[in-house]
């Protein structure tokens, strides 16, 4: 049965605004209420460190991609942000994924509207379009073949040496991407938030008062913080590089949500995030910060919101995905 007052309001804020018993046990209920109903909670780093605590499965962009495929859940609730959920409904078009606010959005996906992105396409006829998996379903549809900062090495080296490429929408991805493949992929001119506002200069007065700390960025940053960098990677790339490495101390150039996986897979070791060229926490998205575990609560008891998708749609976004996953697991990238 519909419920036309919650759904009205949905459209207002984007979220369930039901008020949460305070003297409840949030955890324990969002635990009764995931069994109940057969639900998956998926949670990408970013989010604050309750829901990550609270999450089923944690992971980047890639590990979460492959467990919305894999899931036997009847219900996806996504935490992260919107392209996310969509990429999980693509996955699973017969499933109800709920996102606990449908204004988490995502700088990096808004850079790119499907409309110009079409025109751009159309002035670079020939170009196979590879589009990093943070966009919307309709840069996806636009597109060949998706990627992860995880595996978009591993999907440019597949193809052709010759071959013309349009890379799509972060820009600093795919300039790191030609520089260590030789390529000269045209790039669409679209960035992050957050990895475009590290200061460098920061950074290096930092790195002065800890000489003996490493440097690990993710390749969303720009060129000034790669170049410095003791370690490039994804997201799960950084993470398990701050386990294995022998160094105890680490700047970190990503999101600082990632700080709280870090921090528990080594406990003995000093994690500083990375700061802004301002004074503001930009170091953490605002998108990503939207969600919280009251909104999840009330999104998996009233299941809502909840994502649809136009099927045709879902169709042509769902190829290029599909074959990231095939050259993701030729490459040995899927667990």
């Amino acid at each position: 049965m519909r419920n036309y007052i919650l759904e009205e309001q949905i459209e207002k804020d984007g979220f369930v605004d039901m008020e949460v018993d305070p003297s409840m046990d949030i955890f324990a209920e969002i635990d009764k209420l995931r069994k109940e109903k057969n639900a998956i909670i998926l949670a990408h780093y970013y989010q604050e460190p309750d829901i990550q605590d609270i999450a089923d499965y944690i992971g980047d962009s890639l590990g979460l991609a492959q467990k919305a495929a894999q899931t036997n859940a009847d219900i996806i609730v996504f935490a992260g942000v919107h392209f996310m959920a969509e990429t999980a409904k693509i996955l699973n078009p017969t499933k109800k994924v709920l996102v606990p606010d449908m204004k988490a959005g995502c700088s990096l996906s808004d850079s790119c509207p499907p409309p110009l992105f079409q025109k751009f396409k159309e002035q670079h006829a020939g170009h196979t379009v590879v589009s990093y998996i943070n966009c919307s379903a309709g840069i996806k549809a636009l597109s060949d073949i998706i990627c992860t900062s995880s595996n978009a090495r591993a999907i440019i080296d597949s193809l052709p040496a010759d071959e013309k490429i349009i890379f799509a929408p972060d820009k600093n991805l795919g300039a790191y991407i030609n520089k260590v493949t030789g390529r000269n992929m045209v790039l669409w001119n679209g960035a992050c938030m957050v990895h475009e506002i590290f200061s460098l200069e920061k950074i290096v007065k930092l790195k002065e008062r800890h000489p003996k700390a490493k440097l690990i960025a993710h390749p969303e940053c720009e060129d000034s913080i790669l170049r410095i960098a003791d370690f490039i990677g994804s997201t799960t790339a950084m993470l398990n590089y701050t386990m294995k490495d022998d160094c105890n101390e680490f700047i970190v150039a990503t999101e600082a949500g990632i700080l709280h996986k870090m921090i528990e897979g080594s406990p003995a070791k000093t994690f500083i995030a990375a700061p802004p060229d301002n004074s503001c926490a930009c170091n953490e998205c605002p998108h990503m910060k939207r969600n919280t575990l009251e909104k999840i609560y009330n999104t998996l008891k009233y299941e809502l919101p909840e994502l649809q998708m136009d099927e045709k749609l879902r169709i042509a976004a769902r190829k290029p995905i599909d074959r990231m996953m095939d050259i993701s697991k030729q490459a040995g990238l899927l667990g």
